[in-house]
């Protein structure tokens, strides 16, 4: 006997029929349905024939020519194409072990080519710290830009299908002066929106190492530039295997799509002196990801027990990072101003 198995069409997770809020819930990414959108869900679903993405050929040479690399200090877990024989970790700087082969589940299903040379990588990073003045000497030292590393930094990327409500009261206040006296009209409106809209190319960041801020201060990527995944891509490069699942991500997704839906819903009130009484809605009714590799030039720096990391979009060259303080150049800093301080109103003094 065939068994049905309703589904997350968000996460892939178990729908179960929430008793308290009488809707179809998963447990997983905490996503709510009603009961007629889940018969539209999966009658789509039934009417559609699924197919892999990927081919039993491309999955088992995936597992065949790539290898795991595991960071025992950390325990960051690195791959490589299968020529690479030792690497180090890019996030803490220490010597990888040769751990296995990956299987299939973690072959992405496309990439973004790195178009930023290395070269380009330490300039921009050169050019990021002339602002920062109280860094340590050896953050922009040789060493240091060696560390500088290509990484494929593995991304899950949703497109998401939302139903999106707006109620709220809009006032349309005028003043004018007649006589001696000042009179204020107030008109009052019933403002309703209701849209189905589709949030695209979602980004969130699939590893945990590397901070969630860090990546998305360096988007956008353009998406259009993507190539079907091949084992090629990886040469001279190392990438990120996935350890955050695109269920742990979803709320970071839905975040974003429902600050792009507000935005959408609130450009479309029109004109009114004031909004009062906002109420809004977002439904996700379906997500379709994709598992995508993204390049970016990587570079970390262990200072005063702390881990600070600098990151370069290897597509578009955007830069960002949060730099080490160093408490000895500041105080040497304000020493000199306290000093020069000092002598000026010396001077001064003398001149009185």
């Amino acid at each position: 006997m065939k068994t049905v198995q309703y589904k997350c069409p968000n996460c892939g997770g178990e729908l179960k029929f929430n008793a308290e809020k009488q809707l179809f819930s998963c447990e997983y990414c905490l996503s709510d349905f009603t009961e007629e959108q889940v018969k539209q869900i999966f009658k789509k679903n039934e009417e559609t024939d699924l197919s892999e993405k990927n081919s039993d050929k491309a999955v088992k040479d995936f597992e065949d020519h790539t290898n795991l690399y595991t960071c025992p200090s950390c325990g960051a877990e690195i791959m490589a194409e299968e020529t690479t024989s030792a690497t180090f970790c890019y996030y803490c700087h220490n010597p990888v072990i040769l751990s296995g082969r990956l299987s299939g589940e973690y072959k992405p299903g496309r990439v973004i080519p790195f178009k930023v040379t290395r070269e380009a990588a330490v300039d921009s990073f050169k050019r990021w710290c002339k602002s920062k003045w109280f860094i340590p000497k050896d953050f922009k030292s040789k060493r240091q830009l060696e560390k500088i590393t290509g990484v494929y930094v593995p991304f899950w990327i949703a497109d998401c299908k939302t139903n999106a409500g707006l109620n709220a009261v809009g006032k349309q206040i005028r003043s004018w002066t007649a006589g001696d006296y000042r009179y204020t009209e107030t008109r009052e409106f019933a403002v309703s929106r209701r849209a189905d809209i589709k949030v695209k190319g979602v980004p969130a960041d699939g590893a945990s190492k590397i901070p969630d801020e860090l990546m998305e201060a360096i988007e956008p990527f353009d998406y259009k530039e993507s190539r079907e995944f091949s084992m090629s891509y990886l040469s001279g490069f190392i990438a990120n295997k996935y350890d955050v699942d695109k269920g742990k991500v979803f709320p970071r997704v839905r975040q974003r799509v429902n600050d792009a839906c507000v935005s959408v819903l609130n450009e479309s009130i029109g004109n009114y002196s004031i909004i009062v009484g906002k109420n809004v809605h977002i439904d996700i009714l379906s997500t379709d990801w994709q598992y995508m590799l993204l390049p970016v030039w990587f570079m970390t720096y262990k200072y005063g027990g702390k881990m600070y990391s600098f990151a370069v979009n290897a597509q578009n060259g955007k830069t960002d990072g949060i730099p080490p303080l160093s408490y000895p150049r500041l105080l040497s800093f304000c020493g000199i101003i306290a000093a020069a301080s000092a002598a000026l109103f010396g001077i001064i003094g003398g001149l009185l």
